[in-house]
């Protein structure tokens, strides 16, 4: 594995659906001469989608690792879904990643998923390039996609490459090469080679002028960037190249901007010098801050551990894939080395950890020639031995504990009832449901005893048809299928002041406690259950009893609503003053007054239904923009804004999710197969009364 850590480079590849994440990747597996062919996500022959779910469908499902060699660089390389129904595989790639490579289609632009990842690397802080793809596509803009990132993003794009025309070879004036705005030089790719020779020339006068309006502009950002740069301007004297991307190195860096690269990896134009950006301009592990932790048990002691192979051991497990012959760990190492045949430490679950093999990731799977002894920081690795760890736990020497931050996902919104057919299957169904629980994170399995059924949750309609498919096919489990329902929660619709009683007789013993209670929503409906303890300072109930009382509280809270026992959220409790006598009084007596203070309270202030709202964005021709605003309002949509991109019109809109079910088919139906869209979810609002009321109190 790679010794030299400046030259290592943790990447990946984040885009909406469609926009050529996995073709670029496959590409640059090709180049780097890691692969001899160049596979197709049409014909299922690339190496990240090896998966017969995603080999069937042409997309991402689960994020795959490939390494890679290109100059003097080593590249850990991760490709990750564009759906939004797979979020959680991109959000714990980016939480591991030191940089991004983020791809647009030329022609669709930045679309909803685009502003979703862009938000997720925002929030990792991750540095990041763009390339431009698809440019030799009908429709295809260089111009709008790059006019679009900062107002839409937040972005500052820096175009580092323009392309030589735009769109297929049938139109005026194709697409077929790229402008290097940093050397002035005309690049162009041989098709016979799959664009593996690059033919590099002076730029004809005809393109000089375009050329040279876009090379201002990004000297002007170097300027900003480099005090040197813009001395060496202010005395007329020609800016070095190097000088050049040293400065946009550093403005990537600290994230105030992202040059911009294009091309069409399909047809192997403007790949290479991408794959030169990302050691020009991205960063590696030792570029990137200390990563923080506490030391565990004592969240008031952070610790930090820098890049260095000399430190204590640290690492986060940041994916599990479940295999025969022990799962496979996906572990980024932060700091130390970590050996073969060694033990570690997992303080999440305060176990120790065995670490029999360390493997380089291919794809999904153990490198075949890829076994290794150890693995220094910085470093990405898969590891086999491990039995208590989960995705988002550290690992570290045991002398030296350190826990890191975990990876939040979000929660689900969509269930689903399954039943094994026969009892035979029951136990496999379990077993089998267990090891995909480890693999997705974002996957939830629960089994209700009184009904004989097991519920799955996740994301989407189309996460829920992933798992069914690989029930049936993948594990060849008898099951059945119930229709998808709605995760909905509860909260309440005012603000209460309750006094929770107890006045029992147990035995000879009058037992008496009281609780005065308030009971309010929080701004946020999907924010969790909070229980404040407000007595005052005189209030004569000892610590034990007070403890417990708001205990019972907080583990009524977890229990459910009153609705349909459904997920209570958006609720506060706030206990104000308390009532005991001198016997009878006990922490029995005042648990049973703050479960009647609880449930008083929640039917006080009036139970309210919440129902999970989905962002919708269409795109579509104009032609059938009024049929599908039309739909959109009878499925109780908000139409939130309408724009043109080109020859389509973008409709997004805030939609309830139970309103949603088929909504693709829908589309296509409506547009006859040209409009496209995307979901993701928004938020959560009261749902109509009759919805509550088909429930059972």
């Amino acid at each position: 594995m790679a010794a030299d850590i400046s030259k290592l480079r943790n990447i990946g590849i984040i885009a909406h659906i469609d926009a050529g994440k996995t073709t670029v990747t496959e590409r640059m597996l090709y180049l780097s001469g890691e692969k001899h062919r160049v596979g197709r996500v049409d014909h299922g022959t690339t190496d990240t989608d090896d998966d017969p779910e995603e080999q069937d469908r042409g997309i991402t499902i689960f994020s795959a690792c490939v390494k890679y060699t290109w100059g003097e660089y080593n590249v850990n390389l991760l490709d990750t879904p564009g759906h939004v129904d797979f979020t959680a595989e991109v959000e714990r790639c980016l939480r591991v990643l030191d940089g991004a490579v983020v791809v647009f289609s030329a022609r669709e632009g930045v679309e909803a998923q685009s502003e979703t990842v862009w938000r997720q690397a925002d929030r990792y802080e991750v540095p990041r390039i763009v390339f431009i793809n698809k440019m030799d596509r009908e429709g295809a803009s260089f111009d709008d996609v790059f006019n679009d990132i900062g107002p839409r993003l937040g972005g500052r794009p820096v175009a580092v490459e323009i392309p030589v025309g735009e769109g297929p070879t049938h139109v005026n004036n194709p697409f077929r090469g790229v402008i290097d705005l940093v050397g002035m030089k005309l690049l162009q790719f041989d098709p016979e080679t799959e664009g593996k020779t690059v033919t590099e020339t002076e730029l004809p006068d005809e393109l000089m002028d375009d050329a040279t309006f876009w090379r201002e502009q990004l000297m002007e950002v170097v300027y900003e960037l480099s005090e040197e740069a813009m001395t060496l301007a202010l005395e007329e004297k020609e800016v070095p190249s190097e000088m050049i991307i040293a400065a946009l190195r550093k403005g990537c860096l600290d994230r105030v901007i992202q040059p911009v690269f294009c091309g069409s990896a399909l047809h192997g134009i403007g790949v290479q010098p991408l794959m030169t950006g990302v050691g020009n301009f991205l960063p590696s592990p030792l570029d990137r801050p200390p990563v923080v932790g506490i030391t565990p048990g004592k969240e008031d002691k952070p610790q930090t551990r820098k890049p260095d192979s000399n430190e204590p051991f640290c690492g986060l497990v940041f994916k599990i894939l479940p295999a025969k012959t022990g799962d496979n760990y996906w572990i980024r190492v932060y700091s130390g080395k970590l050996e073969q045949n060694s033990r570690v430490f997992c303080p999440n679950r305060d176990k120790k950890e065995n670490i029999a093999q360390i493997w380089q990731i291919h794809a999904t799977k153990k490198d075949r020639d890829g076994q290794s002894e150890s693995v220094g920081a910085g470093d990405i690795c898969c590891v086999i031995g491990p039995r208590f760890a989960i995705t988002g736990d550290t690992v570290c020497d045991s002398k030296a504990p350190i826990e890191l931050p975990s990876i939040k996902f979000a929660e689900t919104v969509l269930s689903m009832a399954i039943e094994p057919e026969s009892t035979a299957d029951r136990k496999k169904l379990e077993e089998t449901l267990n090891m995909l629980r480890r693999q997705d994170p974002t996957f939830r399995a629960v089994e209700n005893e009184e009904i004989g059924q097991t519920i799955i949750s996740g994301m989407g309609e189309l996460h829920l048809e992933v798992i069914q498919h690989r029930l049936t096919r993948d594990f060849n489990l008898n099951v059945k299928f119930y229709k998808p329902r709605v995760n909905y929660r509860e909260t309440i619709g005012g603000t209460a002041d309750v006094v929770g009683q107890c006045n029992r007789v147990v035995g000879a013993t009058q037992m008496f406690a009281r609780l005065k209670t308030r009971v309010m929503p929080t701004e946020d409906p999907s924010a969790p259950v909070v229980v404040f303890d407000r007595l005052p300072p005189d209030c004569p109930l000892p610590n034990a009893i007070r403890t417990a009382a708001i205990e019972e509280m907080r583990e009524r809270a977890g229990g459910g609503g009153m609705i349909a026992g459904f997920p209570l959220s958006g609720v506060r409790f706030e206990v104000y003053d308390a009532e005991m006598q001198d016997e009878g009084s006990d922490e029995v007596a005042f648990r049973i007054a703050a479960g009647d203070a609880f449930e008083s309270g929640l039917e006080a202030a009036g139970p309210v239904l919440l129902e999970p709202i989905m962002r919708v964005e269409v795109t579509t021709p104009e032609d059938y923009m009024g049929e599908i605003v039309g739909d959109l309002q009878q499925r109780r949509a908000i139409i939130a804004s309408t724009e043109s991109r080109g020859m389509m019109t973008v409709i997004t809109a805030h939609a309830p999710l139970k309103e949603m079910f088929g909504y693709s088919s829908a589309i296509r139906s409506l547009s006859q197969g040209r409009a496209g869209s995307s979901m993701e979810p928004y938020g959560y609002q009261a749902a109509p009364k009759e919805d509550a009321e088909s429930f059972q109190y």
